[in-house]
């Protein structure tokens, strides 16, 4: 079973729904992993309230967000793998390999700076409206040194309808998220999607079975 640490975010109010989410399915036999941790930038936020409701050690991590301080983190918690989950902060320092992101859009053109949670729907909504876009969707990703440049290793996609603001969009991306960010996090733990952290043509991601996860996921 192998060692995640979860950095999340989540608010002073809320949040970390993506963590409680990832030990349920461990709870269900979905995901096969130990969480050693959940990190937040909010000390007595949503995440360290779900962290203590749970029984998952909390670290509240408020910075400087160095490639020193990430490493002390990772290496004192023991994690194998390290899930961004909600985390709005620069990783730097971390194993490009074994550190992971979901993103609640599709990448490139909806990531970057400053690109995150509403902002993300909002900017898909005004560009459906401006004819620019026809679709949202998450993004799974490895992290490397920039706002989300590192290889997608995981992409769904829904249309963008009439009907949609910016908030039906985010619900429906969230409720995609919670069915397919566990089971994608569980193959790159068991080793069935990779890549060397170098080279994004190296990345390894079984395209059958992921055609198959998609297809099972009813929305």
């Amino acid at each position: 079973m192998k060692k995640l640490l979860v950095f999340a975010s989540g608010s002073k109010d809320g949040g970390g729904s993506g963590f409680e989410n990832l030990i349920n399915k461990i709870k269900n036999g979905i995901l096969n992993a130990e969480v050693v941790g959940v990190v937040s930038n909010h000390e007595f936020g949503g995440v360290r309230n779900r962290a203590d409701k749970l029984g998952i050690p909390f670290i509240h991590f408020n910075g400087p967000y160095t490639a020193e301080n990430y490493q002390k983190i990772v290496s004192e918690s023991g994690a194998e793998y390290v899930s961004l989950s909600g985390w709005l902060k620069l990783v730097a320092g971390l194993d490009p390999k074994t550190t992971f992101n979901i993103h609640p859009g599709l990448l490139p053109n909806y990531g970057g700076h400053g690109m995150y949670g509403h902002h993300v729907h909002e900017k898909v909504i005004a560009d459906f409206k401006d004819g620019i876009c026809k679709e949202s969707g998450l993004s799974m990703h490895f992290v490397t040194k920039e706002y989300d440049k590192g290889p997608t290793l995981f992409e769904w996609t829904t249309l963008v309808t009439q009907e949609d603001t910016d908030k039906t969009l985010a619900s429906r991306v969230n409720a995609a998220e919670h069915y397919f960010q566990p089971i994608i996090t569980n193959m790159i733990l068991e080793g069935e999607i990779y890549w060397d952290g170098k080279n994004a043509d190296t990345l390894f991601v079984p395209l059958k079975k992921i055609q198959e996860i998609k297809n099972s996921y009813k929305n």
